[in-house]
């Protein structure tokens, strides 16, 4: 595919209601249309972010039930883009749901679904705790998807520190990669740049990373700095740390120049090992 598009990430600060965070999803999404974006990439839980797991858990909804995705589909056929609803908090029983990611084409149908493979459950500085296998359930599968500049890649936020995933994507034919995120702060200022150029060049994909930013319900506060790199690692647009919109052209072309210049992807290796050492406290 040799066609250029300008793909946007769009940056919230999403509170804990679902209308309203909506209602700024799609104002932002018409402003990126006006930018001339062809897609519209949304960050991870675009339509609500809610400290408090027992409410998160009530307040996720069914597909069939959650406002959002007959919003994003709406916003699709009316904008004429490509819509990643980042993602959406999609009940799967009493006690857990999904975190799912949704393309819509420009007709507004569902062209590819995504679960969150890998879940944040850690322990930060300061006292700062996660544990989403509390009340997510984990993806079971890599998914891509057809679109018209190439194969989409779709994983979420965490996801960006297992390079495996996206080898394997890359190996099927994704040429883009989107990485909706509501990284913390603290790993944000650490790694959020490295880990999005690091995957980019690995693969020679380009990376659609839309974030979230600023404080959130109860103190949380998510990084921002949404990111579009380029297959060589350079960042083409970064969102900074306030709600907005970023936008860049894409030329798919890149990314057989990259695999051309240097084509990891064909010197993959089987190999033993190794096996595990004790070491001398053991």
């Amino acid at each position: 595919m040799s066609v250029r598009f300008k793909a946007a990430c769009v940056q919230v600060t999403a509170g804990r209601e679902l209308r309203p965070n909506i209602e700024t999803a799609l104002r932002l999404g018409r402003d990126a249309r006006r930018m001339g974006a062809d897609f519209i990439a949304y960050p991870e839980n675009v339509t609500m972010i809610e400290p408090v797991g027992a409410d998160a858990i009530r307040k996720a909804l069914p597909e069939a039930e959650h406002p959002g995705i007959p919003a994003f589909r709406a916003l699709a056929r009316e904008t004429g883009a490509w819509i990643l609803a980042g993602s959406l908090s999609i009940r799967l029983s009493e006690a857990k749901y999904a975190n799912r990611s949704l393309l819509f084409d420009p007709a507004g149908n569902v062209a590819a679904r995504y679960d969150k493979l890998h879940l944040f459950d850690v322990d930060l500085a300061g006292g700062e705790r996660h544990r989403e296998s509390e009340r997510i359930v984990p993806g079971d599968r890599a998914v891509t998807a057809a679109t018209p500049w190439g194969v989409l890649g779709l994983t979420i936020c965490y996801d960006i520190r297992f390079p495996q995933l996206y080898r394997a994507l890359a190996k099927a034919g994704a040429t883009m990669f989107t990485v909706p995120a509501a990284f913390t702060e603290q790993t944000g200022r650490a790694h959020w740049h490295i880990l999005m150029r690091a995957r980019a060049i690995e693969c020679g994909a380009f990376v659609i990373a839309a974030a979230q930013c600023g404080t959130h319900a109860q103190g949380r506060r998510t990084y921002g700095h949404s990111l579009i790199v380029d297959p060589w690692g350079e960042v083409l647009a970064d969102g900074g740390e306030s709600e907005g919109v970023i936008v860049a052209e894409i030329d798919p072309a890149k990314a057989a120049e990259a695999r051309r210049r240097i084509p990891a992807l064909q010197h993959d290796r089987t190999f033993a090992g190794p096996e595990p050492l004790k070491t001398a406290a053991e």
